[in-house]
């Protein structure tokens, strides 16, 4: 196959950590042709989506790990498939390249830019509200005030548009800071935010479930310091395995048809405590852990995946 990868500039990549760089290893491995871009560069022309790319080839040498062919422009539907793993927000830029991708041709673009536009990461949980903690989404400071004082105990406030435990604040109903806070967070209610009930068990870890076409293939637990409320990797927070629980199983089964329907083929859905929290659709992260852990390659099976969808498409009349 010819692939082109859609990502972050690769200079900056953590190749111990970084999903994209383990989904280029294994394309690499299994024989395919590999092109890389950034979003800056692709364009649409004659109603056409294209892109200045660049052949890429890559090893796991931290100082030597990656090799730019010549840069030429290409056709997007020249090649059998386009992988959009550029990193949030999912800002005015994010959302004109998505515009720009469903301009791919036949190419399979994963995900679906459709279902990327659709599936905001911290909305798209609540439709299955019967797996999420207790949740409000608003932008009226009074109403959260009120919302805290009603409860008594402490509540997660987040911005619907944050990314990598960005803005994640826990608020308590006895904290004086709760007025700048929010006034800070919804800019003097301008923005909406999520409030969700605090769960306990984030103490003990946020556990990464990794789906493929709906299909849950790994999980790693992210623990955070003791002096943070957040376990996402970059912040500091301990990575280790975790086996899926009947709950999270449920879990997949519930949401994996309609990732499929949307057309979003890898998904990292968070899970706290038994609770559903959020669903990863943008550039989901975690195969590089769960290899190390586990010693299994989702990145092989990904691009296997991959493989097997290009050849059904194919075979559509």
């Amino acid at each position: 196959m010819r692939i082109l990868v859609v990502m972050d500039p690769i200079e900056r990549v953590l190749i111990d950590k970084d999903t994209t760089f383990g989904f280029l290893l294994a394309a690499q491995r299994r024989g395919h042709e590999v092109f890389y871009c950034n979003t800056e560069h692709l364009y649409a022309e004659g109603g056409e989506g294209w892109a200045r790319t660049a052949p890429v080839t890559v090893k796991e040498d931290h100082g030597d790990f990656y090799r730019l062919g010549p840069w030429v422009d290409a056709r997007l539907g020249d090649f059998h498939s386009v992988w959009m793993r550029q990193d949030p927000p999912v800002d005015r830029d994010y959302l004109h390249a998505s515009f720009i991708l469903d301009l791919a041709g036949d190419a399979l673009v994963v995900n679906n830019p459709t279902g990327v536009r659709f599936a905001n990461e911290k909305l798209y949980a609540l439709q299955f509200p019967e797996f999420c903690p207790e949740t409000l989404v608003t932008r009226d400071i009074a109403v959260i005030r009120r919302r805290l004082a009603e409860k008594g105990e402490p509540l997660i406030v987040k911005p619907v548009d944050g990314h990598g435990g960005a803005g994640i604040f826990l608020l308590r109903p006895d904290d004086r800071n709760v007025s700048s806070i929010l006034e800070t967070l919804t800019g003097e209610g301008e923005r909406w935010v999520v409030v969700q009930q605090y769960l306990p068990a984030a103490r003990e870890g946020d556990k990464r479930i990794i789906l493929i076409d709906g299909v849950p293939v790994g999980a790693i637990l992210r623990t955070p310091q003791a002096d943070d409320n957040r376990g996402n990797m970059h912040v500091g927070g301990t990575v280790s395995h975790a086996e899926l629980t009947e709950r999270d199983r449920a879990i997949c089964a519930a949401v994996g048809p309609r990732l499929r329907q949307d057309g979003l083929w890898f998904v990292g859905l968070d899970v706290i405590g038994g609770y559903l929290t959020e669903i990863n659709v943008t550039s989901p992260t975690g195969i590089r852990e769960v290899e190390k852990l586990a010693g299994v390659d989702l990145g092989d099976a990904y691009v296997k995946w991959v493989e097997g969808a290009v050849a059904a498409r194919a075979q559509v009349p």
